[in-house]
């Protein structure tokens, strides 16, 4: 077997009109397709992240009452979703103009490329990286 690309990521947020918004209006992601699943009284809104092969999904279902994230000590799971971008900084400046807040730029010293975090609606850690 040969695995070749991740296809998506899924994530579970608590309210799809902030996590549209935040996904959607802010990080600027495109909406594949948007679904209420009546069977599991859910929402999925998947989102096209990239451009031509190196694009990929990301899934968000809305769940009623889901329990809340784990900050400390770390739970086994998805510790962080990190997004590649061509200046950290021009993108931390773009995030502000939205009102996002990160925290401070840093240097990777294994990858040798600067990064910061930032939060989701949920408290969900997303990465920016060079």
């Amino acid at each position: 077997m040969k695995l070749s690309a991740v296809h998506h990521v899924a994530i579970i947020v608590s309210d799809i009109h902030s996590a549209r918004d935040f996904y959607v209006n802010k990080l600027g992601f495109e909406i594949i397709r948007e679904n209420y699943r009546e069977q599991r009284k859910d929402w999925k809104l998947d989102l096209k992240v990239g451009d031509g092969a190196e694009a990929i999904e990301l899934e968000i279902f809305a769940e009623p009452n889901p329990p809340g994230r784990v900050n400390r000590p770390e739970a086994c799971g998805l510790r962080h979703l990190a997004f590649r971008v061509e200046d950290v900084e021009g993108a931390v400046a773009e995030l502000a103009k939205c009102g996002i807040e990160c925290e401070p730029i840093r240097y990777d010293e294994y990858t040798h490329k600067r990064m910061t975090f930032f939060f989701d609606p949920d408290g969900l850690p997303l990465e920016l990286h060079e």
